[in-house]
């Protein structure tokens, strides 16, 4: 039970800031490349770096590397257990 409150927390702190929520608004149409997510974002490479390390964390984005660079998305996974820990954190019991 603890385990999934600490996972409940990273979840939601992956929320709590809004340069993530627009990360995720920008990979919600498939994978980005890190050099195109710092072209529309007003992030330095590190910044962009901290930030998809919590969403990474969380499991809500999943990353693999071509070259130098980072591709992000949106993990289907990470996803449906987003809505699914929503739904039970919020049902009545």
């Amino acid at each position: 039970m603890k385990r999934d409150l600490v996972k409940t927390a990273q979840i939601f702190k992956a929320f709590s800031v809004a340069i993530r929520l627009e990360i995720l608004d920008l990979l919600k149409n498939g994978e980005l490349c890190a050099c195109v997510l710092l072209d529309k974002l007003d992030l330095t490479q590190s910044g962009l770096s901290y930030h998809m390390k919590i969403l990474i964390e969380s499991g809500i984005v999943t990353a693999r590397e071509e070259g130098k660079w980072v591709h992000y998305t949106i993990s289907e996974q990470g996803r449906q257990k987003i809505i699914q820990m929503f739904l039970e954190s919020t049902a009545r019991n």
